[in-house]
Order: structure tokens, then sequence, then C-alpha cells
């Protein structure tokens, strides 16, 4: 029983370094974005509050789809996603502190801000570590093979959001918006649904979701292509607006933001599917 529950705590510490490890390289480019530091105190406190409480039931399922520890129940999945959390906040706000981003002179506002802010990302990684260093398949990794619809779906949320979430706060996306013409516009959604679908199915890409072989190109490309396009357009706007982006733009320019977001977030949603 002792060898056991020591082998629980190795176990949970290899998993703590590898989530340490993960929200690090995954973090690591926004961290080191003077747009994230600007916003981590300039964007609405209840904006930001807001983005923090409905990101936290995304990571609770991410934990069960892909945790870095073995879990067996919702309650064990709701620690780890607050591990996830706390591997966040500690990560982020070491490596800022470290860059000279945080200092004495900042308020307790603007540290929180800041911190909070790259905490999410962070996270990401942290809970996405077990697929990516991990030496092995958690059981309870191998015990959900086989997702159903929604769980893939849920996945290609997971990867158009962390694309979305890195390129949204830069003032590049409000710049090709408004060079941008309708056309443009088109353009680019029709190339966002190719590669999205060229990526998973056209090409032989290792990690290729299987069991659809025998499913018609057009449902695929509805059920898989369209949705997953869909839930990256959507989670892009969500996220320009809570950074303010969307905020005095007329209708069409944060449409044509939305579009340029959508192509790096559609991208993201298909190669989730591909790697975990």
């Amino acid at each position: 029983m002792t060898s056991h529950a020591q082998r629980r705590n190795i176990d949970f510490l290899r998993g703590l370094a590898r989530a340490f490890a993960g929200a690090i390289i995954f973090a690591l480019p926004l961290l080191m974005t003077m747009e994230m530091w600007f916003l981590g105190f300039s964007m609405d406190t209840w904006r930001l509050a807001l983005f923090l409480v409905l990101f936290f039931p995304v990571l609770v399922a991410l934990s069960w789809h892909i945790g870095f520890e073995d879990t067996f129940s919702w309650r064990d999945d709701v620690v780890d996603a607050l591990v996830a959390y706390a591997v966040g906040f500690c990560s982020a706000g070491l490596i800022l502190l470290v860059l000279g981003v945080l200092d004495s002179t900042d308020s307790p506002r603007e540290i929180v801000g800041k911190v909070s802010l790259q905490a999410v990302p962070a996270s990401i990684g942290a809970l996405l570590a077990q697929t990516q260093f991990g030496e092995e398949q958690a059981e309870s990794a191998a015990r959900r093979q086989g997702p159903r619809y929604a769980s893939e779906l849920f996945i290609m949320g997971v990867g158009a959001l962390f694309l979305a979430f890195n390129l949204a706060p830069t003032e590049e996306m409000l710049a090709l918006a408004f060079r941008m013409t309708q056309v443009h516009a088109l353009v680019l959604v029709a190339l966002s649904l190719a590669l999205m679908h060229a990526f998973v199915y056209g090409v032989a890409f290792h990690g290729r979701p299987g069991g659809h072989e025998r499913t018609p190109a057009w449902n695929l490309f509805l059920r898989f292509t369209i949705a997953g396009y869909a839930i990256a357009l959507l989670l892009g706007a969500y996220i320009l607006w809570s950074f303010g982006r969307l905020d005095g733009v007329s209708l069409l320019v944060a449409v044509k933001a939305v579009t340029v977001v959508g192509f790096p977030a559609g991208i993201g949603a298909a190669a989730a599917r591909l790697i975990l």
C-alpha cells in the first residue's frame, strides 16, 4: 500500500514537472508580447473576470480528455484543472518577474491582470503536457479512446482557442481587417475551410482521425470542417470582444476581424485533431 501511494506521488510530481514545462513552452510567445502586457491592466476588469470564469470549465473538460495525471472522476478533473490554473499563474508570474515586466511600481491590479491573462495559455500548456511530453499515454486517456462527436468538436475548440488567443491581442488583426475588402474576406473564408479539410482528411498526416473511411466526403466536410470553423469563428469573436478589439468599429470591420482571427483559429482546430 505504501509503495503504491509513493508511486502515485512520484507520478504526480513528474506530471507536475511536465505541467510547468508545458506551461512555459506554450505561453512563452505571449509572455514576451507587449500587447499582452498592456491588456493585463487596460482590459476591463469584468471582461477579464468573465473570461477566467468561463475558461475554467474548459480546463475541467480538457483534464477529462488529456490531463497531466490519471483522473477517474469529475472531482479529480476539477482538482486537475485547479492545479493547472495554479501552475499557469506561478509560471506566468515567475517569467514576467524575470523579464522585468512586473516590478515594485506596479499596482496590485496591474500585477493580477498581467499574470491572470497570461495564466490562460499557460494552464492549457500545463494540461497538454501529458500528451506532448509524457513517456506514455495515461490510463485515463486509453479509457477515453474513440471520442464521440462532441468530444472531437471540443478538441477542435481547444486548438482554435489556443491559436486565436495567441493572435487576437495583436494590432495586426484589426490592421488586416481595415485593409481587406469583402472579396478578400470571402476568399479567406474559402481558404480557411479548404486548408482545415485538407490538413485532416486530404493529406495523410500521422495522427489523422480514423473511423471515417466509409463516410462520404461531404458528410465529413459538414460535420467537422464547417462545424469546426464555426467554433473557431465564435471563439475568435469572443476573444476579440474580451480584449476590446471590436469596440468602436463598424459591423463590417468587426466581421472582417473575426474572419482574420478565424483563419489561424481554424488551422488550430484542424491541427488539434491530429495532435491531441
